[in-house]
């Protein structure tokens, strides 16, 4: 069912052949009739000077770290708060069942 379904050898196209024939023969008129010669093509611009590279401050190391640890304290408090709404909720669903199950299990207790 998840096999490749291949032509037999006679109806499969040879690697050098195309499905599709050759356009040939279709002449588009030009784009415009003014009948004018073509020019030069423009002049490809210079490229721009090399930026130079980077270079950071004792200022703006301190800043860079400073956002970088706080950017680690935010996204570390975010998933630890899920991991305890997380585990607040599975425990919730244990307790329901253990209360549920006891219920069940002795209808004439009550």
């Amino acid at each position: 069912m998840f096999s490749p379904k291949i032509p037999p050898p006679d109806t499969a196209p040879t690697p050098g052949t195309s499905l599709v024939p050759p356009l040939t023969g279709l002449v588009h008129p030009p784009a415009c009739t003014c009948h004018h010669t073509p020019t030069a093509p423009a002049p490809v611009p210079a490229t721009p000077p090399a930026r130079p590279a980077v270079q950071f401050t004792p200022g703006s190391l301190i800043v860079a770290a400073a956002g970088g640890t706080a950017m680690v304290l935010v996204v570390g408090t975010v998933l630890v708060s899920m991991l305890l709404a997380t585990a607040i909720t599975a425990a919730s669903i244990a307790l329901c069942a253990v209360v549920l199950r006891s219920l069940l299990n002795r209808p004439n207790n009550r």
